[in-house]
């Protein structure tokens, strides 16, 4: 953990959460060990952005599931929103409700931000990848939606 502000680093354990997906079953970082899980945080279901980050990852689950990773996206809307985002644009993996943006705090994925040239509070959109013991091997903060799948799949050496 970065010490001046308080931020999670790589190397640092992953902490450990358990939020409902979208179907109301309780999903908690510990059940992935042995795996490697990749992490994104996204400000709304259903908004442009998040849906084209969300389909960039649907259409990468197969490979990257074949190449050792788990996806699990995390928002603050509700299970029922969820569970709506994942059958309108065919998303097949977990999509967890964070509500009391809990986890988003834990993770440094909510706070200040730059939005349209205010500074604003709210979801900063970020990636974290975990390996099979726990720990960060990747952090990404404040990334775009567009690009972004491509850009984890070259860091986990899917495409050169």
């Amino acid at each position: 953990m970065n010490a001046s502000t308080n931020e999670l680093v790589e190397g640092d354990i992953a902490p450990d959460f358990t939020l409902q997906d979208q179907h109301g079953n309780d999903v908690s970082l510990s059940d992935f060990r042995g795996e490697s899980v990749i992490i994104f945080f996204y400000p709304a279901a259903m908004t442009p952005g998040c849906t084209k980050q969300a389909c960039d990852f649907r259409d990468s689950v197969a490979s990257l599931q074949a190449a050792g990773y788990r996806v699990l996206g995390i928002s603050k809307d509700s299970v029922a929103k969820q569970l709506k985002f994942a059958e309108r644009d065919g998303l097949s993996y977990p999509l967890l409700s964070d509500t009391e943006l809990t986890v988003h705090r834990l993770y440094g994925a909510y706070g200040k931000k730059k939005l349209y040239g205010k500074l604003v509070e709210g979801v900063i959109r970020s990636t974290f990848i975990v390996d099979g013991d726990g720990k960060l091997t990747t952090v990404l903060r404040n990334v775009k939606a567009t690009g972004h799948v491509a850009r984890i799949r070259k860091l986990v050496g899917l495409d050169a």
